[in-house]
């Protein structure tokens, strides 16, 4: 079942194609009675063409059908298209996977919802669609704007599960949800998910990097429902509550280093600085990889004071990911910090550069520039 998208754009009209002597496009029969979606121009209106402008007519129809996929005229509007661009599925699909790639995610989110209403129920288009919005909710993350990344997980998890109802048996979709679980350290659900591709898959590779990852989830024991419980308590908000289940958990798998980064998360949204720097050394001393770990130790060590350590630990990081707006503004904070205003505002403008709204870069440059 598809999401509901809200109404069709304002942008659109409809044109009668009475004028037009073109009766047929290959096998399919225009039928006059019928209006035709149409992408207006600025200053355009809706009404009757003589030249029909096919091109604005496949755009409108697909943004027609990407709102409003139960439209009367629907399944006419989508023979209609496929008649005029045959290829348009592979044409599509392509677009979207390089531009979601590019880092334009809320454009390949609109290409996707395109195809999505032109083949409704096609699994790897769904699947294609829950990548996109992962793919801007991980960029969201990475700027500290986590409630409306919060929101653009929701859509993607809705698309997954649209895919997985689509065809429960596509090994491509069981082997990104099980990516998602993972990021969002849900290792239950990732682990379920790696299983199912390893059960539906002949893709050797792949199939050994998800028995590979499961293997990983059995030795620390993180499919277990105590980790699952310990982060969710973080993540609404119960902190204690759930570095005393992340403590609880270590207990029986003491190398598990997702676990001293639950500690670590919730001790330094505490304000326990120092528990939390010890916890995430120890995170990253058993594995722990990625920007975040060293990230969030950094923000402990600036709080203790620490800035030159805080400093290695964000180039470190900075050296994982070069285009992480938290860790550059974060490295804008230590300059600040250590007195070097015009250092501070260099990383600043770097961070909006890279994301025009970072809300930590801007409140830092706008107070500078107040000074």
């Amino acid at each position: 079942m598809a999401a509901d998208p809200g109404p069709a754009p304002a942008s659109l009209g409809f044109i009668s194609i009475a004028g037009t002597m073109q009766r047929a496009i290959g096998d399919f029969t225009l039928d006059p009675a019928i209006l035709m979606p149409v992408e207006l121009g600025p200053g355009e209106t809706s009404g009757t063409t003589k030249e029909l402008a096919w091109e604005a007519i496949v755009s409108g129809t697909l943004k027609l059908l990407a709102c409003e996929p139960a439209h009367e005229h629907a399944d006419y509007y989508r023979r209609f298209v496929i008649a005029v661009r045959p290829n348009i599925k592979a044409e599509f699909t392509g677009a979207g996977i390089m531009t979601d790639r590019n880092g334009d995610h809320e454009l390949a989110v609109e290409i996707f919802r395109a195809l999505e209403g032109l083949f409704p129920g096609d699994a790897v288009t769904l699947m294609n669609l829950a990548l996109a919005h992962d793919g801007h909710s991980r960029a969201l993350e990475r700027t500290g704007r986590e409630e409306t990344a919060e929101a653009a997980r929701e859509s993607a998890f809705e698309a997954y599960k649209r895919a997985l109802a689509a065809d429960p048996g596509e090994p491509a979709v069981h082997y990104n949800l099980a990516f998602f679980h993972l990021h969002q350290r849900s290792f239950e659900k990732a682990r379920e998910h790696f299983a199912a591709f390893v059960r539906l898959s002949d893709d050797a590779a792949k199939r050994a990097e998800a028995l590979r990852i499961v293997k990983e989830i059995d030795a620390q024991g993180l499919a277990e429902g105590l980790f699952q419980r310990a982060f969710d308590a973080i993540r609404m908000n119960h902190e204690e509550e759930g570095v005393a289940l992340a403590r609880r958990f270590l207990e029986t798998h003491p190398d598990a280093w997702n676990a001293w980064f639950l500690v670590g998360w919730g001790c330094r949204r505490l304000g326990r600085w120092a528990e939390g720097r010890e916890a995430f050394e120890k995170a990253i001393s058993l594995g722990g990889s990625g920007p975040d770990p060293l990230n969030e130790l950094a923000i402990c060590q600036m709080e203790l004071g620490d800035l030159a350590a805080a400093e290695r630990t964000l180039r470190a990081a900075l050296a994982l990911e070069p285009e992480n707006t938290k860790v550059i503004s974060n490295l804008g904070v230590v300059a600040l910090r250590q007195g070097l205003a015009e250092e501070a505002r260099g990383y600043f403008r770097t961070a909006l550069e890279l994301d025009p709204a970072d809300p930590v870069a801007q409140g830092y440059l706008s107070s500078l520039e107040k000074k």
